[in-house]
């Protein structure tokens, strides 16, 4: 399956925003038992040894990830230090706002290319394309004619200078856009509509979504200062190490932690039961990890996905007694530990062990490509999750050489 890098970003955060209350209400409580408790930990001086030594500062990223992991009572294990570290590596080689080559032409290019689907497709046809003839206006006039939106911005070199220009943009066009002809347009000025078409969705050293953040703010302010705070050594990490970490999991290898962080919250446990799924009828379904449908803000659609038709139709050849109604409310724990508990699960593995012959299986590397404006080329899930794989095994080498 292909996706775009911005749709991932929402499916890693906006989709399992209607299900995360209740798995992080456990979290909030403090309630952290599905940690191993029994490994020795690390201390920051550790954990610096363990940060690879061409990064500036090592010991001020050691602290933090200390501090932060401290605070979200992550156990400072190898295993765990090692998995963020890796992460972080791979995503910005431990730069806090690190360049991005070419970043500024690639923005160019897709506001030339796709500036009216981009603006219709979040606004709506008939708003949407008035918007986006002011929005191309004001990016060859302003704030002058010499030194326009469009020049500044093929000059960017980081992704918090894009973003940043973005919010000068969307800022001058409430300021001077005059909507009272635009019927029912009220709320395209001010912050709304700068943030809602603002296509920097991904920030910071670990790269998290805007909306993830937003879900899990460590401190109040408004959304600008929620980006700036991304863009910080610690905000960085902190939201960093939140979406890798804090979600249990029985994966035996860290490989799909790292493949979750790229497709989406439980993607390689969900993969591996559409293949036993697969394995159980004639449909030839897409392991990308997602077992229903959703709309862009998150929220399920109504519509079946393939493997939601797919369970109604195994289950009815096969007389197992769960109702379609109750495999759509068990799908909607597919982001949650919980999904493992329903009848809808459990029947599925039972009926992959029964029809062939062979254990049921957790986890399995998820099928997603990703595309965006920010890659050189299309990558899949796997590419990522082996990359990142590479850095924590090189991690726990160095962590060997290390008494506890």
């Amino acid at each position: 399956m292909r996706k775009t890098a911005f749709s991932v970003s929402l499916i890693q955060s906006l989709k399992p925003l209607s299900v995360l209350a209740l798995s992080f209400s456990l979290i909030a409580c403090g309630d952290h038992s599905w940690w191993k408790d029994d490994e020795p930990t690390l201390n920051s001086d550790q954990i610096n040894r363990l940060i690879p030594s061409r990064v500036n500062e090592r010991s001020s990223w050691a602290k933090d990830i200390f501090d932060i992991t401290e605070q979200l009572g992550i156990p400072q294990t190898k295993e765990n230090i090692c998995s963020i570290v890796a992460v972080v590596d791979q995503e910005s080689n431990f730069v806090a706002d690190p360049k991005v080559p070419g970043l500024g032409e690639k923005a160019v290019k897709e506001v030339q290319d796709r500036l009216t689907e981009k603006f219709t497709d979040k606004l709506g046809e008939n708003i949407g394309g008035t918007v986006a003839g002011y929005f191309e206006e004001v990016l060859k006039t302003q704030p002058s004619p010499e030194d326009n939106y469009l020049n500044q911005m093929r000059r960017v070199q980081t992704e918090r200078q894009l973003d940043e220009l973005y919010r000068e943009i969307f800022d001058y066009m409430s300021q001077h856009y005059h909507v009272s002809a635009l019927t029912g347009a009220a709320k395209l000025v001010g912050q709304d509509v700068g943030e809602k078409m603002n296509p920097i969705t991904t920030l910071g050293s670990m790269q998290v979504h805007i909306g993830y953040a937003k879900a899990h703010k460590r401190q109040g302010g408004s959304i600008a200062e929620l980006r700036t705070d991304l863009y910080s050594q610690y905000g960085g990490l902190y939201y960093g190490i939140h979406r890798l970490m804090m979600y249990p999991t029985d994966y035996d290898k860290a490989i799909y932690r790292f493949a979750d962080y790229n497709s989406g919250m439980y993607s390689s446990r969900n993969a591996a039961f559409q293949s036993m799924l697969n394995d159980l009828t004639e449909a030839e379904l897409s392991l990308d990890g997602d077992l229903l449908l959703y709309n862009k803000d998150g929220s399920v659609r109504s519509a079946k996905s393939e493997s939601e038709r797919e369970l109604i139709n195994v289950f009815a050849q096969n007389n197992v007694l769960v109702t379609p109604r109750q495999i759509r409310s068990d799908l909607k724990k597919e982001k949650e530990k919980d999904f493992e508990e329903t009848a809808t699960y459990r029947a599925v593995t039972k009926l992959y062990e029964e029809k062939t012959g062979k254990k049921a299986f957790y986890a399995m590397m998820p099928q997603v490509v990703i595309s965006g404006p920010k890659l050189s080329r299309d990558y899949n899930t796997n590419w990522f999750a082996s990359r990142v794989n590479g850095r924590y095994e090189t991690c726990m080498q160095r962590a060997k050489r290390i008494k506890i």
